[in-house]
């Protein structure tokens, strides 16, 4: 059986259509699958023990991206397409069945939820990641296996915006692993991607350097995600690596801000999240405001408001 599913380019919206692979893993297991991606997920893939190809579509100029993929798979036959990005492409192939996200699809409800609803699923499939064995072997070299605990953390996202202060970042990790807290005396991972080094630089700095794990821009997301998997717990903003922690069955604490909970936030039973009292379009609602030039907009997301939420959380 031949399967294409055509997915997101961004990390965090392919880590949440995983579930529909694992979905296909578990009622065609022999089929072979082809996963159309962006260029950067390309790596969440390799471990899937379905993929049959894995391709990169790198996005050009006047939608060439997509006539390119057609060119290249107009001449096999599938038996199945899922497509969650809408694209004439699996509209323009042969194929026996087609599961295309449309009109149709309730964009209110979480991203997890409306993938479900694309192959018009009874029960919700959640995200699941799996790794290659080069990724394996590589986590465990960069997240040594120890007697301590390890927490993770990721302190910046895609924009400053949405990047809650470093500091209380800092601040947090200190109660968790100070005698006597939730996760005394354990090792601190700090993930961050190319670019975003300088938040999260000054996290590592804050970590006493026997317990500190520099993974700052050094893997590909595949491998952070598998690196990720070794965590106990993960704390971080909403970012690609939030969804990995949790799609890898890591206790997952998300901190939001101007983004959107109802449609993102971690997914499963061990994840939770703290948000700031406004809402996205109440922190940008002031004159001058720009994307490029706002700053942090979670300031007012206190420090007590996410430890107490987060200690209730580790509770449970």
């Amino acid at each position: 059986m031949n399967i294409l599913f055509i997915t997101a380019s961004r990390i965090g919206d392919a880590v949440l259509s995983t579930g529909l692979l694992n979905y296909m893993a578990q009622k065609y297991p022999d089929a072979k699958v082809t996963i159309v991606c962006g260029p950067l997920c390309t790596s969440l893939f390799e471990g899937y023990p379905l993929a049959h190809e894995v391709i990169g579509l790198k996005k050009q100029k006047h939608n060439k991206h997509w006539i390119s993929l057609w060119r290249r798979l107009v001449g096999q036959k599938w038996d199945m397409v899922v497509d969650l990005r809408n694209s004439a492409v699996s509209r323009l192939i042969r194929a026996k069945e087609r599961y295309i996200f449309g009109p149709r699809i309730d964009k209110s409800v979480h991203k997890v939820e409306q993938a479900s609803a694309v192959m018009q699923l009874d029960k919700v499939a959640e995200p699941k990641l799996w790794f290659s064995d080069a990724q394996k072997a590589k986590a465990k070299e960069l997240i040594k296996d120890g007697k301590t605990k390890v927490i993770g953390v990721g302190p910046t996202a895609n924009w400053i915006g949405k990047t809650w202060p470093s500091e209380r970042f800092i601040d947090v990790v200190k109660t968790l692993t100070k005698k006597g807290g939730i996760y005394e005396g354990a090792r601190v991972a700090v993930f961050a991607a190319p670019g975003e080094e300088e938040n999260a630089l000054k996290v590592l700095a804050s970590i006493p350097q026997n317990k500190a794990i520099d993974l700052i821009a050094k893997t590909d997301p595949g491998t952070a995600a598998a690196c990720l998997s070794r965590c106990d717990l993960y704390l971080g903003n909403d970012s690609g690596l939030m969804h990995c922690a949790a799609a890898g069955g890591v206790k997952t604490f998300g901190v939001f801000g101007p983004s959107y909970p109802h449609l993102y936030a971690p997914w499963g039973k061990h994840t939770d999240f703290a948000r700031t009292p406004e809402t996205f379009d109440e922190l940008i609602d002031f004159e001058g405001y720009s994307p490029q030039t706002c700053g942090c907009l979670m300031e007012s997301l206190n420090l007590k408001g996410v430890e107490k939420r987060l200690a209730a959380f580790l509770k449970t």
